[in-house]
């Protein structure tokens, strides 16, 4: 498999390359970018399911961060190559919950960054609305090949 390639099991994982923009003066990874990460995870994993951010836009449909915990245990560095994993862990009426982690894609997968997101689905004028179907689909299939 191309180790630059999503790949969809029972976890979303996502291959990410560290580039200079990524880090800061010393080669390592700023704090901020992690969250760069987080979101091409998520936005790689819908399009996994089928769903882009325009088709669920058009639909009246946008995804934003309520809120989010990250802790940083070890620090990525100027070219490793990292695997992002996301795991839906609940699905509510109106938002959807997240766990990710980031690791060093090598032998030993050291776990390098974890977060906890919490997204709230809202309608194009900013209003809550309800998880969408085709959406709620889409996560329950992956939620069962998790657990």
């Amino acid at each position: 498999m191309n180790p630059t390639s999503p790949k969809m099991t029972s976890r979303f994982l996502y291959p990410i390359r560290v580039y200079y923009e990524d880090t800061d003066a010393e080669g390592v990874v700023y704090h901020a970018n992690y969250l760069k990460f987080f979101e091409r995870a998520r936005v790689e994993s819908f399009r996994q399911m089928g769903m882009d951010l325009n088709s669920l836009k058009n639909d009246n449909c946008l995804f934003v961060v309520r809120a989010l915990d990250m802790v940083f245990l070890q620090p990525a560095r100027l070219d490793q190559l990292l695997q992002v994993e996301s795991e839906v862990m609940e699905v509510k009426y109106a938002s959807i919950h997240y766990r990710q982690k980031v690791y060093e894609q090598a032998m030993n997968a050291t776990l390098l960054c974890e977060a906890t997101v919490h997204l709230v689905c809202l309608d194009t004028k900013w209003h809550p609305r309800r998880v969408p179907e085709k959406v709620k689909r889409g996560l329950n299939q992956w939620q069962q090949n998790i657990h």
